[in-house]
């Protein structure tokens, strides 16, 4: 039942995103005589501090956390993937180097190093979108390469070397099939990893900026008027917390499709 609702969450979202397509310039025009208006008929989520419809708003903060969660999470399986399998496929010195940066990576807190970048190229979408992708890849690297050593080995491998079977058509005919279902597991918490990155870098001001919307920025321009308006924190907030929490779940569902022999377990 959980995951069904968690699968409804989801889905809510990528209507959000559908429906910011239709949000017209009402979502950024001022209004000074609505100010700080609580949810009514006329607006469902109140309005904020420049009397912006707020439900508007939040709408084109799912638009900005699908765009930035995709991106992310493309480029750093991309990336990383390619780097993994191509490690562990040649080893050697290559492989030896690879995991010493994969292990320099690793010794650094991910978003701290993300706050790090984002701060030196200056606020803006596409640097969040950089910042999180030169964090992201590790992960994806470090899971390719294990299963990679793993695979590098096997008869079907064996017999296309024998054969003499070019290298990338090795690695995209024989090893990508075998590790995808891993990969698509590290993806899903990777999309509930971006969007809570994103909305933290634009809460801290280093993110999008206003009048662009995000839930992060949303939340951090509310937090001035918490305590006569807390309508400006809890909708950004809420939808952050609902979405995050149902990517979780349906990775862990995923995870737990995956893995064999807890089925066969839990059916014993």
């Amino acid at each position: 039942m959980i995951y069904k609702f968690s699968l409804v969450l989801v889905i809510l979202w990528l209507l959000m995103v559908v429906a910011s397509l239709f949000v017209g310039e009402s979502a950024n025009q001022v209004n000074l005589d609505a100010l700080l208006h609580g949810p009514s008929s006329a607006n469902l989520l109140g309005t904020d501090e420049l009397g912006r419809p707020l439900l508007e708003r939040v709408v084109l903060g799912a638009q900005t956390s699908l765009f930035v969660a995709l991106s992310v999470v493309i480029f750093s399986a991309v990336i990383g993937t390619t780097i993994g399998i191509f490690s562990a496929y040649y080893g050697g010195w290559i492989d030896r180097i690879v995991t010493k940066i994969i292990d320099v990576f690793l010794a650094f807190p991910g978003l701290l190093l993300a706050i790090a970048l984002a701060a030196v190229l200056g606020p803006g979408i596409e640097n969040v979108v950089f910042a999180l992708v030169v964090v992201g890849w590790v992960g994806y690297a470090r899971l390719a390469r294990a299963q990679t050593l793993s695979l590098r080995s096997r008869e079907h491998i064996l017999a296309a070397k024998a054969l003499a079977v070019p290298n990338y058509r090795i690695f995209y005919r024989h090893l990508l099939p075998l590790i995808m279902a891993p990969l698509g597991v590290e993806a899903t918490f990777g999309i509930a990893g971006a969007v809570i990155a994103e909305a933290g870098l634009s809460f801290l001001g280093l993110g999008v900026q206003p009048p662009d919307a995000s839930w992060g920025n949303m939340i951090k321009e509310g937090t001035r008027y918490l305590l006569v308006a807390p309508h400006l924190v809890l909708a950004p907030g809420i939808a952050l917390m609902l979405l995050v929490l149902a990517v979780n779940l349906l990775g862990d569902q995923f995870r737990d499709y995956l893995d064999v022999r807890g089925r066969h377990q839990n059916k014993a």
